[in-house]
């Protein structure tokens, strides 16, 4: 929930500054809402926000008394003249990745759907090939939350385009960052994609182009820089924890080519 904020205001250039949440149960059990608050907080600490308040609302009748729902949004904050902008951007500039931890929040409608979950709750605890940890463990590995390190690449360097790899995948991610007439090329074979997506489109006979147009195959953020400055971004991600690679290129087009 507090990823899914923060990670899309970063995209601005913006530092988020607070966080606020919102959980509706069936029935307050209130260590139930402490262990859910528990791991807002924690997302709110890895975000370098603050959780400045919420709100809890019981809602018995309306929704089972072991459900909840839980919605939140965030404040951020960047000077006009930092507002990130593309118009820079041009061919050859560089597409860097940051690794996902899975998932993350998107496309679990359709992972339900591949391993039929609801009526086959088991198959969460099978170890499929590739994978090293169960099926519902690795389902269930936090959104990665990106601002810390992103922000410190922006701190040192020009970064012209971030995009969000959420619903949508690549193809409808990353145009949102690139400017008009500029295309992301990307080599298939250059996305480190975990084994959990080559089971997933195993088990569910998907077409990759759905893949790449559901999931985020492994790439949970990209930053584009000028070639110049992508080594440094990496060395300043990888300082940060994370293995960033070089995933592709700005080339003279429009959208996103995957080759």
């Amino acid at each position: 929930c507090v990823a899914m904020c923060v990670n899309d205001v970063i995209c601005a250039g913006a530092k988020p500054l607070v966080f606020l949440d919102y959980i509706a149960c069936g029935k307050n059990i209130p260590e139930k809402i402490a262990e859910i608050v528990k791991g807002v907080a924690e997302g709110c600490v890895q975000a370098g926000c603050s959780l400045v308040g919420g709100e809890t609302a019981e809602h018995p009748g309306m929704m089972p008394e072991d459900e909840y729902d839980l919605a939140g949004f965030t404040v951020g904050v960047v000077d006009k003249a930092k507002i990130l902008d593309n118009s820079t951007m041009q061919p050859g500039d560089v597409i860097i990745a940051l690794p996902s931890t899975g998932v993350h929040s998107n496309g679990f409608s359709l992972v339900r759907k591949i391993f039929d979950i609801d009526n086959n709750p088991d198959v969460l605890k099978k170890t499929f090939d590739g994978m090293d940890k169960p099926l519902g463990e690795a389902l269930l590995a936090p959104t990665k939350i990106y601002v810390k390190p992103v922000l410190a690449v922006m701190d040192e360097i020009t970064v012209k385009g971030v995009s969000h790899i959420t619903g949508g995948g690549f193809y409808e991610n990353i145009p949102r960052s690139l400017k008009k007439g500029c295309a992301a090329r990307i080599a298939k074979a250059d996305v480190r994609t975990p084994a959990l997506f080559d089971v997933m489109q195993r088990e569910g006979g998907i077409s990759e182009h759905d893949m790449f147009n559901t999931f985020n195959m492994g790439v949970g953020m990209v930053l584009t820089v000028a070639p110049e400055d992508a080594d440094k971004a990496i060395a300043i991600l990888k300082a940060h924890g994370e293995d960033a690679y070089r995933l592709g290129t700005i080339v003279e087009s429009d959208g996103v080519e995957l080759v």
